[in-house]
């Protein structure tokens, strides 16, 4: 039984807003939605009160107010003259007083309109019309069935200064039954015009200290949406323990927020739903921009959050599209939080200052150019952009450009430069070196490709019938010439031989990505060698096209060679498997395998889960943030016409691409980074070596450094579930825990439903496994092949994203040309100069901590109070302090000069799983979501 303490005993606690006395509160019974929207009323006598607030001057600022039953002062009549502070503080019905302190977060950066709607907003909560509270027991009212209520408003004139100057406080009294029991929820409607964010409830009063109701949401205007907004306290409870009182509440807030796949969904509703990736293409703007709908048995895909906008006039299976700057529609609190709208904000005008020149360049000039020599690609970080004297005297002339040029140029005719991307800031001339090449594809930004070769020949899987003959031409022959003596059977033997191996997934592509104007393409295959000196080499190259009526098999291999026109060859051709590197990295590795995946996870624990379960809890913080920045990606990104589309090799077939990959090679259990460097054969297990596995290639940094992390989230989400289900059925009954893991099967990756490998989820070890890879994903995995964007890709002949010239042959009459200049048959394969401070730009932005960011093993500080278990708390604190652990044994690692993919002349450190980071471009921290 929770007990209740005098008004006066608990003043100190309350940071907020102080009152002479409570305002009145009604009595407890059956919760009407009715009722909670009106403000309480009087009954009895009349009398006048005069409410005081504490200013942050000093000042106090004083009104009256007619409350019943009070005297002048706002003291409650006492029983004697000499009752104590308890029994002064109590009715003769036996009530105590509590108060509900208010946290609701105002905007950071106020305009003079954002203020004087505050002011009116805390002269409504002053007079009692702003918000109404119902504080509800977890104990049974025997009358009604249903938890005890208990109703007030809230009062007062202005907001208390905060710790924070954007947190305004606001307090509501009420008047409690002794016998009232622990408060589990209450309900808030909000009375004003508009929403307001509400960061937290705490109820201040009963004997055991402060109750928390943790919110961090938007409460939705009653004019919006009558249905009061549901916030349960800090308790963790499994469907089988919810307090009787909160049944209803725990099952009617989960029907809330569920779609029904069915209306257009408004701006400030919390609804999440499932829908096909029918959003991307816009044919009512032009037939060439229609895309086909990903989702289905011939292109499946996971499912995203549904908008339910209109469909297309031009096609009615696709939806209508809503371009920038219209925000697409998600739940309401998944949207970016103030301080990380300014930031993606500043990427975007980023981007866009890097992007208006090229294109008023290209305007004026009728053409995209390329680069002519490596001196203009470096003029990126040295000059920044320009526009010549006559272009501007032309551009003079065009309003509509003179107007782009007053937003753009910054300092007389300069633009910003771009930083110095990390791959060439200590050695500019790293990227030509075949160790870099071979170093990155272990500890680079996409280091999840690479995989031993197992077995020889090399054997493609595609239809022989329609992509040639299976066998590569990789041969013995041209292998056993490249391993200094030793034979392919060796090598395979000792596990010295490495692929990185393309062919598969791109050869049905590859004839329509080359129809495309200016892009051309390969099916690549790379072997790598591990020489006895612990140097890890690229030896050949072999670079596909599509069998013809003339070349039944268009195949070709490259190798270093010892001559000049060899290794310019074998140049251009690392060249296009970066390419095809990023393309694959950008598509699959980074889109499909972490944004597109957690999303369907996200859509489903909002469906099944209730916020006060504790799986829900464990999962909050790895959901922040993602279903909007993918919305911005289906809106700018990845959509038809995108950034995606315009600069990486796949062009308009991208998302097709990213689909086919997920009906070949996505399998849920395969996420779990053991398991995955099992799959690639980049470990075996081992049960004497850490983390029970051992490491194929000794200097894996990913490997490495990812297996920390691992460890570290398996270890922290064990002792929590061990914690929460100690009954070894406890899973197997918890009937929202397996309504989550079905829903996430059966509707987010309904395409998926029926494949084998699904785990089961019938014990604790099963959960632990799910949720560890779920963690992961949204964690180390993403931060790994995300924050490495610009610090690779920033420099565009380290990591082109497409090539425009196929590698001249001898009988072509480009070959003539190569011979005469090769650099200049590089450099005008290479991406344009529009083409590459697009890509640039969106990866600076993308690669960009906010300040606001929350870093895997941290808690906001607004959020300290997301749970009330003292065990769970010193469980997450262990949790961090490994975190900090494994930071220093990152540190030492990349201060071991016998790791030679960390160390080394002009080596940089492999940075981006150490755990934490400040905001910009590191190359380091992992934040808990994918929230970038």
């Amino acid at each position: 039984m929770f007990a209740a303490k005098p008004l006066s005993a608990f003043k100190s606690e309350v940071s907020g807003l102080v009152f002479r006395l409570p305002s009145p509160a009604t009595g407890h019974g059956r919760r009407s939605r009715a009722v909670v929207g009106r403000p309480s009323k009087v009954s009895g006598g009349g009398g006048w009160v005069r409410a005081a607030v504490s200013g942050g001057d000093n000042k106090t600022v004083e009104a009256e107010k007619p409350v019943d039953g009070k005297d002048l002062n706002g003291s409650l009549p006492s029983s004697s003259s000499s009752s104590s502070s308890s029994s002064s503080s109590s009715s003769s019905s036996g009530k105590l007083d509590v108060r509900a302190v208010i946290s609701i977060r105002k905007k950071i950066r106020q305009k003079l309109v954002d203020k004087i709607e505050d002011s009116l907003e805390s002269f409504m909560n002053g007079i009692g019309q702003g918000i109404m509270l119902q504080l509800v027991s977890e104990e049974v009212d025997p009358v009604t069935q249903s938890g005890k209520t208990i109703e007030s408003s809230v009062r007062g004139w202005l907001p208390n200064p905060s710790l924070h100057s954007y947190v305004a406080e606001y307090a509501a009294d009420l008047r409690v039954p002794q016998d009232f029991g622990c408060p589990g929820a209450v309900l808030i409607t909000n009375l004003h015009g508009k929403e307001f964010h509400l960061l937290e409830i705490v109820i201040h009063g009963f004997s055991e200290g402060p109750i928390h109701f943790p919110a961090n949401t938007w409460i939705h205007a009653r004019k919006d949406n009558p249905e009061s907004r549901i916030i349960f306290r800090n308790q963790a409870y499994l469907p089988s323990q919810t307090p009787v009182g909160l049944r209803d509440l725990r099952r009617e807030d989960l029907l809330s927020i569920r779609g029904n796949g069915k209306g257009e969904r408004k701006p400030h509703e919390r609804i999440y739903d499932y829908a096909l990736y029918n959003d991307l293409g816009n044919p009512d703007k032009d037939d060439d921009l229609a895309r086909p709908v990903l989702g289905g048995e011939e292109r499946p895909y996971p499912r995203r959050c549904r908008t339910g906008r209109p469909p297309m006039q031009t096609d009615p299976l696709c939806e209508s599209r809503i371009e920038k700057p219209h925000p697409v529609y998600v739940p309401r609190d998944e949207t970016f939080e103030e301080i990380k709208q300014n930031t993606f904000a500043a990427g975007r005008l980023k981007a866009l200052l890097h992007n208006l020149v090229p294109q008023i360049a290209a305007t004026l000039s009728s053409s995209d150019i390329p680069f002519k020599c490596f001196s203009e690609i470096d003029k990126l970080y040295i000059d920044g952009l320009l526009l010549k004297d006559e272009e501007q005297n032309e551009a003079k002339g065009n309003l509509a450009l003179a107007n782009l040029m007053k937003e753009v140029l910054t300092v007389g005719e300069r633009l910003l430069k771009y930083e110095i991307p990390a791959v060439i800031s200590r050695d500019r001339f790293a990227w030509l070196r075949d160790n870099e090449f071979a170093r990155q594809a272990l500890a680079g930004v996409n280091p999840v490709s690479i995989q031993i070769l197992k077995e020889f020949p090399i054997l493609s899987q595609l239809d022989p019938a329609v992509y040639g003959p299976p066998d590569s031409a990789l041969t013995k022959d041209l292998i056993g010439q490249e391993l200094h003596g030793m034979t392919v059977e060796q090598a395979i033997e000792e596990n010295r031989l490495f692929i990185i191996d393309y062919h598969d997934m791109l050869l049905p592509f590859v004839d329509k990505i080359n129809s495309l104007s200016d892009r051309k393409t390969y099916a690549s295959r790379t072997i790598l060698f591990y020489n006895p000196a612990g140097i890890l080499k690229p030896i050949a190259i072999e670079l596909s096209l599509p069998p013809t009526r003339f070349k039944p098999c268009n195949k070709r291999v490259y190798t270093q060679g010892h001559d000049a026109t060899a290794h310019w060859l074998w140049k251009q051709a690392k060249a296009h498997v970066c390419a095809n590197d990023a393309g694959i990295h950008q598509l699959v590795n980074h889109w499909l395998r972490t944004h597109a995946s957690m999303e369907s996870y996200i859509i489903a624990t909002h469906r099944q889960l209730s916020s006060m379960h504790p799986i829900y809890k464990l999962l909050h913080p790895h959901m922040r943030y993602t279903l909007e920045i993918n919305a911005l990606a289906r809106q700018s990104l990845i959509n038809g016409g995108g950034i995606i589309e315009a600069c990486f090799s796949p062009g308009k077939y991208a998302m097709e691409l990213s689909s086919a990959a997920y009906k070949s090679v996505w399998q849920f259990d395969m996420e779990a980074l053991p398991a995955d460097l099992i799959r690639r054969g980049m470990a075996v297990e081992d049960p004497s070596a850490p983390h029970g596995l051992r490491l194929i290639l000794e200097d894996y940094p990913y490997a490495n450094d990812g297996l920390l992390i691992w460890s570290a989230i398996q270890e922290w989400v064990e002792s929590y579930v061990n914690h929460f289900y100690s009954d070894p059925g406890s899973v197997v009954s918890d009937v929202e825990l397996q309504a989550w893991w079905d829903e996430i099967k059966n509707k987010g990756h309904y395409d998926k439903r029926n494949e084998p490998w699904w785990p089961k989820l019938d014990t604790k070890e099963d959960l632990c496994t799910i949720l560890a890879i779920m963690i992961w994903t949204a964690s180390g995995q993403h931060a790994a092949i995300n924050f490495g964007q610009y610090p690779f890709g920033g420099y565009v002949p380290n990591r082109p994203t497409l090539m425009r010239r196929f590698i001249p042959q001898e009988d072509e009459p480009e070959y003539e040309k190569f011979l005469l200049n090769p650099q200049h048959t590089f450099l005008t394969s290479l991406p344009t100069q529009l083409q590459a401070t697009k890509v640039m730009a969106v990866q600076d932005t993308l690669s960009t901590h906010s300040p606001d960011e929350e870093y895997l093993g941290q808690v906001n500080q607004l959020h300290g109070h997301w749970i009330s278990d003292d065990r769970v708390l010193e469980l997450f604190e262990r949790f961090s302090h490994k975190l900090e652990d494994i930071e220093k044994i990152i540190d030492t690692r990349n201060k071991d000069k016998r790791l030679k993919n960390r160390t080394g002349a002009g080596v940089p450190p492999y940075e981006l799983l150490l755990p934490s980071s400040g905001p910009g471009v590191t190359g380091r921290g992992i934040p808990n979501s994918i929230s970038i």
